[in-house]
């Protein structure tokens, strides 16, 4: 998958609201190997937007075509395939199993694709700063820590376009810049375009483009 457009999207529960958007309602594009910042204010939309885009929602009019491909006329072995080649999602709240360890977590996506060995996990962990959490249980990491364990769990699969929403809300600087080269560096591997949501702070990228909600 090369290209997602947005022919005229708006989510139903914006359907009889005044917008000043540069995404509802609009035609825009994201293509494979460019990085884009979509930035708003809480409560305009921005995880609904990754929803629409991974294909857990669908309460939107207009259109969100991959490739051309209209997402509503989908079938669900698709949307399985996609979720598991093409797309890859962090997800605001973390969905993070808290019972099971950093590694735990993160082996339940890479053992989807088998895209990580073992030693690239643990260098990616120590890259993080987390070389000690390996064998920690996730409901005993601080929120910073357990965003930089489930940004690691989104990169240990094939994907065409990586969607990170808030990824470092509870990170400093030092740790977000870190952070920012590894997921480049991911990025850049696999061709891969890159979307960032943010409320103000925002992932240090080189941005294409950037979007206000």
């Amino acid at each position: 998958m090369d290209k997602i457009q947005l022919n005229k999207v708006r989510p139903h529960v914006f359907a009889d609201a005044e917008l000043q958007s540069q995404v509802w309602d609009e035609l825009l594009m994201f293509q494979a190997e460019q990085f884009y910042l979509v930035e708003a204010s809480s409560g305009k939309g921005k995880s609904s937007l990754f929803s629409f885009l991974y294909g857990h929602r669908s309460d939107f009019s207009g259109e969100i075509l991959f490739d051309g491909q209209d997402t509503k006329k989908l079938s669900p072995r698709c949307w399985d395939n996609l979720r598991t080649f093409e797309l890859s999602l962090l997800f605001q709240e973390l969905r993070l199993f808290p019972e099971l360890t950093a590694y735990e977590n993160i082996q339940l996506k890479n053992q989807l694709t088998h895209h990580k060995s073992r030693p690239q996990i643990e260098t990616m962990m120590e890259h993080l700063g987390l070389a000690d959490k390996l064998h920690t249980p996730c409901q005993k990491l601080s929120w910073g820590q357990q965003q930089r364990i489930a940004v690691i769990r989104c990169l240990c699969q094939p994907f065409r376009f990586l969607l990170l929403d808030e990824p470092i809300s509870h990170l400093d600087d030092d740790n977000a810049a870190i952070l920012s080269e590894l997921v480049c560096q991911e990025a850049q591997n696999q061709g891969a375009g890159v979307v960032v949501s943010s409320i103000g702070k925002h992932l240090p990228l080189s941005y294409h483009q950037h979007f206000s909600l």
